[in-house]
């Protein structure tokens, strides 16, 4: 009964007597704890994220089409969907709303659709009369439309008899106003009612509907209304049955992306960001342990048996780890929320989405801080437990060696697992080469944890020659280095984390930039540029070719496209930037200079396809073959391809004629208006919209990707700054541990201006060292990376990299500078 007692003493005293030690590895497991809450709150977020029902609210049942496109790799249990969501909206056939009206219990089934249209340029949104129920919205003045007839808000400026000028997805129109309706708070003031059939023709996508609201009968069960609906729909369209909050996500087509997000937030950056910390934290813990060679092994000498001493670590580590897991909790939960608010106010995630924080991802992050400070305090124990009590004095005062019979092994394995993948990533092309690379830098940086001793003390031989000659300073930090490769290794780690994370997230972004600013600078040789907000109207084209002094007009309608990539059971759904050509594609030649490489554009009309070369390289395509792609609203098509140009990412990855988009967009207005004219002919285009010429328009186009941007520089920041932080708290914790021998150079002569010399030279070796280390790591990923997603080389300005190094060499001085000073001010008072 008394044994199992002893390490529980045992580590009671040690944490109680000796505080400070413990300190370091206290703060390395609660930012590990933050790191994997916050992620973990953000993506149990996204799976269970909903918005309450609208528009829908009175409808008990809604039936709407499956918005995402669904496709299948592999076999038997490795089978799995490679789908994606539609970058549009998919729809249902009219033709369901009278089979699910006809279901026992369905008071009627309304067939609800929503579009935009404008009236003299201002925005408004127009659905059927019919779904006026669904609002609570009644006629005040007039009566129900008929066809060419509308109902517009009372106040809109217009009375019953008046004639408006509406521009619809098919085409404008003149329409008699038949009614004023008094529209609730909760519906939008800009709102307009046609007819429900004439509604849904002039939607640009006739025959189908948004969405099928069903109202109950009197005492009818909203699940059994539900199940009936099911069994009536079947599998039509791919329709969809929703009650309860899911009708949320049927009316509000963000709420997936929102979900696919956050998801992506928290779990795949977030395990990216889980596996660093815990890493950091797992070496924090071997340092600590390590630093207390002495103190077991004087457990040794005096008859502590390697069990008692394994079992002592192990409840400092239940002693420590719990509490600091559980405060690490409070700062990720306001990083999480932080984040999360930053998201919703971009405009990323719908206001109605709210962030869950639940016991689940705490507890989660509490056990991960707990069991890496288990397993990596046993692991570092394992020597000094299992070492001749007569031989462990002696062993713990010289340094170990900078090998092992597993993690060497591991290490090289891992070394040459990383060279061999950025040799496949850098042989790749488009898609393959870029998710290829996201290995090399995992590799790389767990051969770097992995062979961290032998990595150091090379650095130390070949950074040390030149310290050397930087007097008695350079050459005390040159042998400490060198004999100390642990140590070293121990602190130059978090350092290389830091700068490769953050410098393969930041250049990736400038990389890519860098492409699109000089495609769109180069592409675009039109004279002039017209945008307006919201897109402009839908005959802005036709009146811009016959405006006197405009020689060519090409409307082009902005959108995206799913397109297979890969081959065989690496075969995926890509999103993909596209371009609808409203004209002829040689009319196209006459604005924009896609550099076509193969083909002719002269040859794109309806049925056919041009593509980027490095989309070309990813779908395994060329001139004259057939594309698989899904339109917008997920309708499959395959088009023959004409033409394969390189300027795909300033301007669109594919490049088809608008006819085969405006049926499958909720909003087929052209995005902007390229134009060869005359200056004169500029002011009269003015009457379209915003003139500009090509450079403004290359500046407003990017504006729209602030958003990546601000969505690396986060993860950058916060993977970057927990190694920083990590970094730091270890130079300390090395640089404290070091009394003894600093007050035995004071003993022997070493003067106090000396000491802090060779500290910081060892300081900048560190820092040069872990700088350098990842630079290289960083490189390898974005190479092979950049290569398949641009086609050209990375781009890294050279301010902002020599900001990166002068942040981390700041850092590293400094921490090593102010734990010195305090490590001799203890050594002076205790000689």
């Amino acid at each position: 009964m008394f044994v199992p007692r002893v390490p529980n003493g045992l580590a009671r005293a040690a944490v109680r007597f000796r505080p400070a030690a413990f300190v370091g590895t206290f703060v390395a497991l609660l930012l590990a704890a933050a790191i994997v809450s916050a992620c973990g709150i953000l993506l149990e977020t996204g799976l269970r994220a909903s918005v309450p029902a609208d528009r829908y609210a009175k409808a008990p049942v809604v039936v709407a089409a499956d918005q995402r496109v669904h496709m299948t790799v592999g076999r038997g249990e490795s089978e799995v969907d490679v789908g994606a969501l539609v970058p549009d909206t998919a729809r249902l056939p009219e033709s369901l709303v009278d089979r699910v009206a006809a279901v026992p219990g369905a008071a009627t089934a309304i067939g609800d659709v929503g579009y935009p249209v404008r009236r003299d340029g201002a925005p408004l949104t127009a659905h059927g009369w019919g779904s006026a129920p669904l609002t609570g919205t009644r006629l005040l003045t007039g009566e129900a439309p008929r066809a060419g007839e509308v109902v517009v808000p009372a106040g809109a400026g217009a009375r019953v008899g008046d004639t408006l000028a509406l521009d619809t997805p098919a085409g404008a129109g003149r329409f008699r106003v038949s009614g004023t309706a008094d529209a609730p708070a909760t519906t939008e003031n800009g709102t307009v009612w046609f007819g429900d059939r004439e509604a849904v023709r002039l939607s640009g996508h006739p025959g189908r509907v948004d969405a099928i609201a069903v109202l109950a009968a009197p005492g009818t069960d909203t699940a059994t209304l539900a199940d009936r609906v099911r069994a009536s729909v079947g599998r039509t369209a791919g329709a969809r049955v929703h009650t309860g909050d899911d009708r949320g996500g049927a009316e509000d087509p963000d709420l997936a992306d929102a979900e696919e997000l956050l998801i992506a937030l928290g779990g795949s950056f977030g395990g990216v960001a889980t596996m660093v910390a815990v890493f950091t934290a797992a070496g924090t813990v071997a340092l600590s342990v390590g630093q207390r060679r002495r103190e077991f092994a004087m457990l040794r000498a005096i008859g502590a048996t390697p069990g008692q001493l394994r079992r002592a670590i192990a409840c400092e580590s239940l002693l420590i780890a719990p509490l600091a897991g559980a405060l690490g909790c409070l700062p990720g939960t306001v990083l999480a929320h932080w984040w999360f608010g930053q998201l919703r106010d971009k405009g990323a995630v719908p206001e109605a989405v709210v962030l869950h924080v639940s016991w689940l991802p705490l507890s989660i992050a509490t056990a991960t801080t707990m069991l890496t400070a288990l397993a990596a305090g046993y692991f570092a124990a394992r020597r000094p437990s299992r070492t001749e009590p007569g031989l462990a004095l002696a062993q713990s005062a010289v340094e170990q060696p900078p090998y092992g019979w597993i993690r060497t092994p591991l290490g090289i394995a891992a070394l040459v697992g990383g060279i061999v993948l950025a040799g496949v990533a850098g042989a790749g092309s488009g898609e393959d080469a870029a998710n290829a690379a996201l290995g090399v830098v995992m590799l790389f940086m767990l051969a770097v944890g992995l062979l961290g001793p032998l990595i150091a003390r090379l650095c130390a031989a070949v950074i040390g020659l030149p310290l050397r000659g930087a007097g008695a300073s350079g050459s005390l930090a040159a042998a400490n280095s060198r004999t100390n490769s642990r140590r070293l290794a121990s602190a130059i780690t978090p350092i290389v984390l830091a700068m490769a994370f953050s410098s393969t997230l930041v250049f990736m972004h400038t990389s890519e930039e860098r492409v699109i600013a000089h495609q769109q600078r180069d592409a675009v040789i039109a004279d002039h540029v017209v945008t307006a907000p919201g897109g402009l109207a839908s005959d802005a084209t036709g009146r811009a070719a016959a405006t006197p002094g405009v020689s060519t007009a090409v409307g082009l309608l902005r959108t995206s496209v799913l397109v297979t990539v890969g081959s065989g059971d690496e075969r995926m759904m890509q999103g993909t930037p596209a371009q609808g050509v409203i004209g002829t594609g040689d009319a196209l030649t006459e604005v924009q200079d896609l550099d076509v490489r193969t083909g002719s554009l002269d040859g794109l009309r309806p049925g056919t396809v041009a593509i980027d070369t490095t989309l070309a390289d990813s779908a395994g395509r060329t001139t004259g073959d057939r594309l698989e792609l899904r339109l917008p609203d997920g309708t499959r098509a395959s088009p023959k391809i004409v033409a394969v140009y390189g300027r795909g990412l300033g301007t669109g990855l594919v490049t088809l004629p608008a006819a085969d988009l405006e049926t499958r967009v909720t909003a087929p207005y052209a995005s902007e208006l390229l134009v060869r004219a005359t200056p004169a002919a500029a002011r009269k285009l003015a009457a379209l919209g915003t003139v500009t010429d090509a450079s403004g328009y290359a500046a407003a186009r990017d504006r729209d990707r602030e958003f990546n941007a601000w969505a690396n520089t986060v993860m950058a920041a916060v993977l970057g700054g927990f190694a920083a932080v990590a970094a730091v708290n270890t130079l300390v914790m090395t640089v404290l541990d070091r009394r003894r021998e600093l007050t035995l150079l004071r003993l022997v002569g070493s003067t106090r201006r000396q000491i802090m010399g060779m500290i910081r030279w060892e300081a900048l070796l560190v820092t040069v060292a872990g700088a350098g280390l990842g630079t290289a790591i960083a490189l390898a990923t974005l190479n092979p990376m950049m290569k398949g997603l641009t086609g050209e080389p990375p781009y890294i300005p050279p301010v902002l990299y020599g900001t990166f190094v002068a942040v981390t060499l700041g850092l590293g001085l400094a921490a090593a500078t102010i734990a010195a000073r305090a490590a001799l001010r203890k050594a002076a008072a205790r000689p």
